[in-house]
């Protein structure tokens, strides 16, 4: 499987998207795979979908998903202006790992946020990831910030 196609990601690939998102350690303890679905997955696909600074982009083979990653372009003040893009939901398939897809993901996505005119690609990774930080690292991404969250519910 070296010839890869990257596309945004359509309401029938939901399914599969979710059950990506929680196959890993984290992703279990707080997705919901199978079906029916939760309505939340369908709400949040339909507003990313009519948003058009936001995209699910997936990277599949032969009709196979093997990856995926949700993609933001933001607006800001700061930098004279300019726009980020925000990378986070970032899942290659669990048989797939260590196959150079997330890097070939990735330069895919660094591309359409050069097009899309971004000054800068900015991601989190959870602490409790370890080869997704190296990995992003890796890529040339810096730990320049301190990032926090606050959980409203």
């Amino acid at each position: 499987m070296s010839e890869f196609n990257f596309r945004q990601a359509r309401s029938g690939d939901l399914v599969a998207l979710v059950e990506m998102l929680a196959d890993d350690d984290l992703g279990r303890t707080r997705e919901s795979p199978g079906t029916p679905l939760d309505n939340g997955y369908a709400s949040a696909f339909e507003a990313i979908e009519k948003d058009p600074n936001n995209e699910i982009i997936i990277c599949e083979s032969e009709g196979e998903l093997l990856g995926m990653l949700q993609i933001t372009f933001i607006p800001y003040l700061t930098y004279i202006g300019s726009w980020r893009a925000l990378i986070e939901g970032v899942r290659v398939s669990s048989s797939q790992r260590w196959a150079g897809i997330g890097g070939q993901l990735f330069e895919w996505a660094i591309e359409r946020a050069k097009e899309k005119g971004c000054v800068i690609v900015q991601l989190t990774s959870d602490k409790k990831r370890p080869n997704a930080i190296r990995f992003y690292e890796n890529l040339g991404f810096k730990a320049s910030h301190e990032g926090m969250k606050l959980w409203l519910n």
